[in-house]
């Protein structure tokens, strides 16, 4: 499963993941993450059995933990497969077949949105 954390200005440069990660033995698997001085955000895959107990550790020192489980929603109708998607996806969720066919892998998708930016037809959305 996907989580996205995030980490506010009052605790970013505390090591809250470190910690985290200690306390509880989970490993996470890091497939983004963004920060500067004023916030962070990180998008990681834990195991299904895992999020209830990595949760209750970041939020205990100050993070918010979401879960990821809403994939990109595709509209097969109205996409003329021009693949603007694929140029920007960070995680590669947008390829395209032999026979130039879009083809989308969800499992992949760690919805931020850039596609829905760049998406010249609405095709693509998130549910929010």
């Amino acid at each position: 499963m996907k989580i996205r954390i995030v980490i506010n200005q009052d605790i970013v440069t505390r090591p809250i993941l470190a910690e985290s990660i200690l306390e509880t033995g989970i490993l996470l698997n890091i497939a983004q993450a963004h920060f500067d001085s004023t916030a962070g955000e990180i998008i990681a895959d834990i195991k299904d059995t895992e999020y209830r107990m990595i949760k209750k550790a970041l939020v205990s020192r100050g993070a918010e933990v979401l879960k990821l489980d809403s994939p990109i929603n595709w509209d097969e109708e109205e996409c003329v497969e021009c693949g603007a998607c694929i140029s920007v996806c960070p995680t590669k969720v947008f390829s395209m077949d032999k026979e130039w066919n879009l083809k989308v892998d969800n499992t992949k998708c760690i919805q931020c949105g850039t596609c829905i930016e760049m998406c010249p037809h609405d095709a693509l959305s998130l549910d929010v």
